[in-house]
């Protein structure tokens, strides 16, 4: 039990930096608004990235400089909408490729760690349950055999006491009995 709580604290720490990187990704250097622009203005009455941005229904294209609605019938815009690499979404200095790609990279690395840890903790289980049988195993030898010298202890004394009654075995008691029998 204690390998399994010692080896949660690497899985913790993991998840708590691809929390902050995540987090990190998504705020901008140094600019932070406490308040969004009312949601019933259209995203062509924006003429600067900052204040297109921070609604989540608006893309803003450096191509053309202007602020237009993200279509949210495409999961990615169009070419025609703008260009991946000079559209940005959420924030000015990250571009919606990149953001992309950052995304599939910590997710592809969130997903490989949770498959890593079961794996782990399949294999972990499995060793142990292999562990766990050797061990019956190794016992219940132990015990056969115990039963076996208990046996052949039993055996050796009936035998010796078959012989030292038709006098098959001399008796050790006084000095002469290896004499006898020549």
């Amino acid at each position: 039990m204690s390998s399994f709580t010692t080896m949660r604290h690497p899985l913790t720490a993991s998840a708590a930096f691809a929390a902050v990187l995540l987090c990190v990704s998504f705020v901008s250097q140094g600019e932070c608004q406490a308040t969004t622009p009312p949601p019933s203005a259209s995203c062509s009455t924006y003429k600067t990235c900052d204040t297109c941005v921070p609604n989540a229904k608006c893309l803003w294209c450096f191509t053309t400089n202007n602020c237009t609605e993200y279509p949210v019938s495409w999961l990615l815009p169009p070419a025609s909408v703008c260009q991946l690499s000079q559209a940005r979404w959420g924030v000015c200095w990250l571009n919606f490729e990149a953001l992309i790609i950052t995304l599939a990279v910590v997710g592809g690395a969130i997903l490989i760690s949770i498959i890593a840890c079961c794996c782990c903790c399949c294999c972990k289980k499995r060793r142990s349950g292999h562990d766990r049988d050797e061990e019956r195993f190794a016992r219940r030898r132990e015990e056969i055999k115990q039963r076996s010298e208990e046996r052949k202890v039993e055996r050796k004394a009936r035998h010796d006491e078959i012989r030292r009654k038709y006098g098959l075995m001399g008796d050790s008691d006084h000095p002469y009995s290896k004499f006898e029998n020549e």
